[in-house]
């Protein structure tokens, strides 16, 4: 019996929250924040010869290259960061961050963008202060106002996920740090709108749910890796076209934050693929 009340008496000391994990690019801006720099570049083109890093070595490279040949081009910090700020977010987002119980709920980005870009477009619409963590791509801008950029990590486990980025291997780590701070989520929901947000989508379990963006490729391709692959999402799908959908959605979840129905393990394990 003593066993039994002392883990009861844990269990009452924890903070049970709902979790809201978002891409960034196409999700919570209706826009690409790397490509919509390209109007910098002479002629609003990027050359060809540095559109090949993009296949041989992938997207983080390119990009790295790409902020090079902007500051050649002179394209300064400033000229960038006056870029940024004419990006909005995605129609109902605002109304989604604001929308949801502050006290119950933690806000975190997963993206393949960079962290100064995300920081800036957040800050510029008024949003910065919500999120917790800004899991992406490290970047700074040297004493000359050229941007450099850094992979997250170098990963060679997940083949659903690019090198630089298992974005489902770096969600199981936040929610592991927060069981071990006391806190815990009744639902985690994920939002995205690509491939590589498949591998976060399939780590989430039935008490959870997957938001993929309507006209958006992770649409077609949960369907399509279960047709083909057998592997199949247990979270719920829920489709949107705005901010407004999630939040009539995960409002919802709120009505009954009951520790007794989470799972244990919070959240399923990588599953192997051919």
């Amino acid at each position: 019996m003593e066993g039994y009340y002392t883990k009861a008496k844990m269990e009452n000391k924890k903070k049970h929250k709902v979790l809201l994990a978002l891409d960034f690019d196409h999700t919570v801006i209706d826009n690409n924040s790397d490509t919509y720099i390209y109007k910098l570049a002479p002629g609003c083109k990027i050359p060809d010869d540095l559109k090949v890093l993009y296949r041989k070595d992938g997207w983080t490279q390119y990009m790295g290259e790409v902020f090079k040949f902007l500051h050649r081009n002179g394209i300064k910090k400033e000229a960038i960061l006056d870029c940024l700020k004419e990006i909005k977010l995605t129609e109902g987002m605002k109304e989604l961050f604001t929308g949801v119980p502050r006290d119950l709920t933690e806000f975190i980005i997963i993206s393949d963008a960079n962290s100064v870009f995300i920081d800036h477009i957040l800050r510029n619409c008024g949003v910065r202060d919500l999120f917790s963590e800004l899991f992406t791509n490290p970047a700074q801008f040297d004493e000359n106002g050229c941007l450099h950029l850094q992979m997250y990590h170098l990963q060679d486990w997940c083949t659903l996920s690019t090198k630089n980025l298992c974005k489902g291997d770096i969600l199981a780590n936040y929610v592991k740090q927060r069981e071990n701070e006391d806190v815990t989520f009744s639902t985690i929901a994920y939002v995205g709108d690509g491939t590589n947000d498949f591998c976060p989508s399939l780590r989430l379990k039935e008490c959870d749910i997957v938001f993929p963006r309507c006209g958006y490729s992770l649409v077609d391709f949960i369907p399509k890796m279960e047709s083909e692959k057998g592997v199949k999402i247990e979270a719920d799908v829920c489709q949107w076209d705005t901010g407004k959908d999630i939040l009539e959605h995960l409002l919802l979840c709120y009505r009954d934050i009951n520790v007794s129905q989470m799972p244990s393990p919070r959240l399923r394990t990588p599953l192997p693929l051919l």
